[in-house]
């Protein structure tokens, strides 16, 4: 073993026991090991950021963007708004989920695709008066499984497909991961709802499946009938299905300014008429895109959509010495001074009767507000209230969807064909989505994931100097020595094993950055086709599924899912067993050795 390769094991071995020991974050950790190989020696000055324009990293910061975009555009609303039904069995509501889940994920990043989904679950699982822990796990292992079916559902494919490309000359494309990963994600969505739910323990006393304001998160809001609603005619009664499928109250109706008396189900509905409902903020939003309502003050609305980069909405709690206690929104001006529009008021354990604008506040209300994308800071302070925690409320952009739907999926189809480079045609997008204002500008960095990106920059050279010391020889040679005399397919097993076995305790990306050269030079070993060995990393990598720190997905859920760290196993090893069964004899069949 020479010099260079005794401090590039050391340093890999470093990294991966500060990964476990989790004291510091992993972006620090690989950036400090790239250092000190540069510092070292072992990895050139030259190259020492490479991995910061390598394509591996732009798609990942990239599809970040754009699923933010998909996100922000309500696209998700037209598939959660039309097929999530709280009355329906937990098994029949895990296997719907698991499969919009799977699919979504393969078309936009699975953690992206997760955190879509999970905020759905929950509410699901609150309205149908059950633990939110039944169902988040199955919901991140199908976002997980469902990644693996094309090149952008998950950083490990990128990886993977770029280090095919730098040693054997040529990428794998969009659905070259499409056969095997696509069957054995559908075996493992049909495991996942039919039977690995039923192996999660029964969660006990889950608080933190809640939010911790619910108990102040429903406002009583205004929406409005805008002149060519497709509801001007129907009864008020008639949009009552599709507000209790949103966890919406109508309380009642405002025409012509004034509060009706009642509940109004028997009116019919006008142009200009206003919705008093009572719900959460999330739920507003997605009632209002699920009939194309506008906020009660459409014309304001226009304004600040047209002199600001969007719109955000904001939470305000009102102290005592605020400006606006004992006043309305009205009388102190707030759209006219602030360009601003009160959405709703949450007042605890107590209904509002009138207009919402021209409801005198009091201290203790917590005020959502339409504002200007930047002006948060400003109107709250305007106001002489208290920011509220960010709670990650955003203005859906529904007028949008198809537009972000199209560019998402031209872009998608030209890379597939060869006609443009897949960063390029990602890059495009999230252009277009910026000049369309799909993506704010002022959002457009806050979308990306930082530390992931630094991980990557920082352990690309550190994997290419490996190979190029010849480390990545030395592991594969003793794998080769391990599998002597086994077959090909038992050769690939013990590989996918290894890599599955790296990805439950450590990070996929940095797993997939040292087994994908190691397969490349396990086939080379053998005289075999490399394709099969960088399949079965990518498929092992991608499934980390016995702890909660394998893979970000199983992160998210923990907290709102309220498990421990050994619940995941219970599921998660049968699941890791089938997937092997299932991936080994398919990548045998599509890439064969």
């Amino acid at each position: 073993m020479t010099t260079d390769q005794i401090i590039l094991f050391s340093l890999f071995g470093a990294v991966f026991g500060m990964l476990l020991w989790g004291r510091y974050r992993y972006d620090l950790v690989a950036f400090t090991a790239l250092m000190l190989g540069v510092v070292l020696g072992v990895v050139p000055t030259k190259d020492a950021f490479s991995g910061f324009g390598h394509p591996a990293t732009l798609i990942v910061a990239l599809v970040l963007v754009v699923s933010a975009g998909l996100v922000r555009s309500g696209a998700v609303f037209l598939i959660t708004r039309t097929m999530v039904d709280a009355s329906r069995s937990l098994g029949a509501h895990i296997a719907l989920m698991g499969a919009i889940g799977g699919v979504l994920s393969a078309f936009m990043n699975n953690v992206a695709a997760l955190a879509l989904l999970m905020p759905v679950d929950v509410q699901t699982a609150r309205k149908a008066g059950r633990e939110p822990g039944l169902s988040l796990m199955p919901l991140s292992f199908a976002t997980i499984l469902g990644g693996m079916v094309t090149l952008i559902g998950t950083p490990p494919n990128i990886i993977i497909a770029s280090i095919r490309g730098e040693a054997l000359g040529e990428p794998f494309h969009m659905f070259d991961f499409a056969p095997v990963g696509g069957v054995t994600a559908i075996a493992g969505l049909i495991f996942v709802a039919l039977i690995g739910w039923r192996l999660i323990p029964q969660p006990e006393n889950i608080e933190n499946g809640s939010d911790p304001m619910e108990e102040f998160g429903l406002y009583v809001a205004e929406l409005a009938l805008p002149e060519d609603s497709k509801h001007i005619g129907k009864r008020l009664k008639d949009l009552l299905e599709t507000a209790e499928k949103n966890d919406v109250a109508i309380l009642g109706l405002v025409r012509g300014g004034k509060r009706r008396y009642g509940t109004q189900h028997a009116t019919k509905l006008q142009a200009g008429d206003a919705l008093v409902l009572e719900a959460r903020p999330e739920a507003l939003d997605e009632f209002r895109a699920a009939l194309s309502l506008t906020f009660a003050e459409a014309g304001n609305e226009e304004k600040l959509r047209a002199e600001g980069d969007g719109l955000a909405k904001i939470e305000i709690v009102v102290p005592e010495n605020a400006r606006i206690v004992g006043k309305t929104a009205q009388s102190v001006g707030l759209n006219w001074r602030q360009r601003s529009v009160l959405l709703g008021i949450s007042r605890a354990g107590k209904r509002i009767t009138k207009q919402v604008r021209k409801t005198e506040v009091r201290p203790g209300d917590i005020l959502l507000v339409l504002v200007p994308q930047g002006s948060e800071a400003d109107v709250t302070e305007w106001l002489g209230g208290l920011p509220l925690a960010e709670r990650g409320l955003k203005v859906t952009r529904d007028e949008k969807v198809w537009l972000a739907i199209g560019l998402f999926g031209g872009a998608v189809a030209a890379a597939s064909f060869g006609l443009v480079y897949l960063p390029v045609a990602l890059g495009l997008v999230v252009v277009a989505y910026v000049l369309t204002k799909i993506v704010p500008l002022s959002e457009l960095y806050t979308h990306i994931e930082w530390p992931v990106v630094v991980l990557l920059g920082s352990m690309i050279p550190l994997g290419a100097a490996l190979q190029t010391s010849g480390g990545t020889e030395l592991i594969a040679g003793a794998l080769v020595g391990i599998t002597e005399g086994m077959p090909a397919w038992a050769v690939l097993t013990v590989l996918m094993i290894v890599t599955m076995t790296l990805s439950d305790v450590l990070n996929n990306t940095a797993t997939t950055i040292v087994a994908a050269p190691v397969g490349i030079q396990m086939a080379q070993t053998l005289g075999k086709n490399p394709d099969p060995f960088l399949m079965a990393v990518a498929v092992a990598a991608s499934c980390a599924f016995l702890t909660p720190i394998g893979h970000k997905n199983n992160t998210l859920i923990l907290g709102p899912g309220g498990y421990r760290f050994g619940d995941y196993w219970r599921m998660g090893l049968p699941l890791e067993v089938l997937v092997v069964a299932v991936s080994i004899p398919a990548i045998l069949v599509f890439w064969p050795l």
